[in-house]
């Protein structure tokens, strides 16, 4: 098939749900082939591979010291690469769907996948999900590009990528689908939902085919979550939303005293793992994404004082990971500092209410779900993605209210959010709505070219001598609006020999030749007016009975408020519009 034919059916509708189920299969088989390579990297240094805690547990203590520095080391050397490969394309999916035009670069993308494959097979605290969910995004922009889709189909498509990378990585689709609409796109409308829905489906059922499916987190059958349950569960979603700004927070501040250290990135890196494996001699369970920790958190009973420590142990582990610049996702280790939390806190609830003891189960999964919205500033996906890994229905009610507590508790406390496209997101919106309320008031300038209506015409043509205006405005003694004097109407007198000189102003001018704003009108309000007017400056006046004038507002002016607001959505500059003024 030729390629113009190829592009005319790709921007289908049902060419769009075909490329995106393609992107659902890459998605799946790039998730196989990033497990494989773990594999294959831990029988080079371990001779076995395995469950990472269960690698690092069999390490002679040495070998847990210096495996995460050797990591980091060549994980450092390939993200450095990465970076001296940078091109005009994106190498982050988030930023490619988000804020560019799809393409994403292949180099990069596979140097950033090598580097965090090095990473997490080698101990690293850190979610081996992020690279996962970044192959597959690349491989749907390969595709879009093959397929010569146009831009707002190829970035759709890498959304596919990812959703389908998000379902293989957690065996959740829906949750997957809804990652990448409520987080990266910030749009659920069906348009872009339903292909998400596809590629995620399509993904999970080739897991499924391959044999590597399962629910993340299986569960038993739980029994019906009591009514008195409900209200500890609200407490638990505000516990975690003050507590995931908090834990972003401690990760920013590692990665910051790793910048202060101006060391090169393999080294920074390295130095990172080295300390990770300071934590691994001791608690090897620290190693991953913590995955067989939240296994047991759900299923075996803990001392509080343990669950205490691993907490602490994880947030460290995972802020000197991701602090020393490793690339990989903290989606999972989220997940387990929140299951550590609900865990305690299901403890403490036993302790002072013993009626509520045999609910620590459901508690750790509400702390998953509220943490993890709580950080994400997602809450709808961290509801569904917490069902769809446990597929238990008695699960909803305490997640719906844990999520929204904790997701608005956060914000309220905190900017921290997991993802900086969700900010710009609400930075764009934020900037619509100041659009869509701005008054006209804020452009306005003072009004130059008045004059009286007692004033002779002599001086009105003076006026026009001094500006490089059409018409000047007229109002009364008291400064109420009358109109304009225009300079062709006193051309048209003069050459129709009548003598001007003797009159005043308020006998030349003219009512209707401009209709005058009004400063509580919008910017599009006025954008319209000015539309329909040939000139380049228009009058304020007042509601007021009679109007007063109140200023001038010019179309330039105007034209350069839209366009740095586009600048400012587009991501080339900061802006935020001025405040509203009072009602003059």
């Amino acid at each position: 098939m030729r390629g113009p034919d190829l592009h005319l059916r790709a921007d289908g509708v049902v060419a769009m749900l075909c490329w995106a189920a393609l992107a659902g299969v890459g998605g799946a088989l790039v998730t196989l082939a990033f497990h494989a390579g773990i594999h294959a990297i831990q029988w080079l240094f371990a001779g076995h591979s395995g469950a990472i805690t269960h690698v690092m547990r069999d390490l002679p203590w040495w070998l847990r010291l210096l495996a995460p520095a050797a990591g980091g080391l060549c994980a450092g050397a390939l993200l450095a690469a990465a970076r001296r490969a940078s091109n005009e394309t994106h190498s982050d999916y988030m930023e490619a769907v988000a804020i560019g035009d799809g393409r994403m670069s292949v180099r990069q993308g596979l140097l950033r996948s090598l580097s965090s494959l090095c990473t997490v097979a080698t101990g690293g605290s850190i979610g081996r999900e992020g690279a996962m969910v970044h192959l597959a995004a690349l491989w749907a922009s390969v595709l879009g590009r093959l397929l010569r889709t146009g831009t707002a189909h190829l970035r759709l498509l890498v959304a596919c990528g990812a959703a389908a990378g998000v379902s293989a990585a957690y065996g959740a689709p829906i949750a997957g689908a809804v990652f990448v609409g409520e987080i990266i796109l910030g749009s659920m409308s069906f348009q872009n939902f339903g292909p998400l829905l596809v590629a995620a489906a399509v993904s999970n059922l080739v897991m499924r085919l391959s044999g590597h499916y399962a629910a993340l987190y299986a569960m038993p059958e739980l029994r019906a979550v009591p009514a008195e349950l409900l209200l500890p569960c609200l407490a638990l979603g505000i516990l975690a939303g003050v507590g995931a700004p908090q834990f972003l927070r401690c990760i920013h501040g590692v990665k910051s005293l790793f910048g202060r250290t101006g060391l090169p990135l393999p080294l920074s890196l390295a130095l990172g793992g080295l300390l990770l494996g300071g934590v691994l001699v001791g608690m090897p369970q620290m190693a991953g994404n913590g995955y067989s920790v939240v296994v047991s958190l759900l299923h075996q009973p803990q001392a509080w004082e343990m669950v205490l420590w691993i907490l602490l142990c994880k947030v460290l582990a995972t802020s000197l990971t991701a602090g020393s610049g490793a690339v990989g996702g903290v989606f999972t280790p989220t997940l387990f500092v929140g299951a550590a939390l609900g865990t305690l806190f299901a403890q403490g609830l036993g302790a002072a209410w013993p009626a509520l003891a045999g609910h620590g189960t459901v508690l750790t999964l509400v702390g998953m779900g509220a943490f993890l919205a709580a950080a994400t500033s997602a809450p709808f996906m961290a509801i569904l993605m917490i069902f769809e890994m446990t597929l238990s229905y008695q699960m909803v009610l305490p997640l719906v209210l844990a999520c929204v507590a904790a997701y608005f508790v956060s914000r309220g406390l905190a900017q921290a959010v997991m993802y900086q496209v969700t900010l710009r997101h609400e930075d764009n919106q934020a900037l619509r709505r100041q659009l869509r309320h701005a008054r006209l008031d804020s452009l306005m300038r003072p009004a130059e070219t008045v004059i009286r209506t007692d004033a002779p015409v002599r001086q009105a043509q003076e006026m026009f001598l001094d500006y490089p205006v059409k018409y000047l405005y007229v109002t009364d003694a008291e400064g109420a609006w009358q109109g304009v004097i225009a300079q062709q109407d006193l051309t048209r007198m003069m050459l129709g020999e009548i003598d001007v000189q003797s009159k005043t102003c308020g006998e030349v001018l003219r009512l209707d030749f401009v209709k005058p704003l009004y400063p509580d009108l919008s910017l599009d309000e006025a954008q319209a007016q000015f539309s329909a007017f040939q000139g380049e400056r228009l009058p304020v006046v007042s509601r007021d009975r009679p109007a007063r004038l109140l200023g001038v507002v010019y179309k330039s002016d105007l034209l350069e408020r839209y366009s740095r607001l586009k600048r400012a959505l587009d991501g080339d500059t900061d802006f935020v519009l001025p405040p509203r003024r009072p009602r003059a």
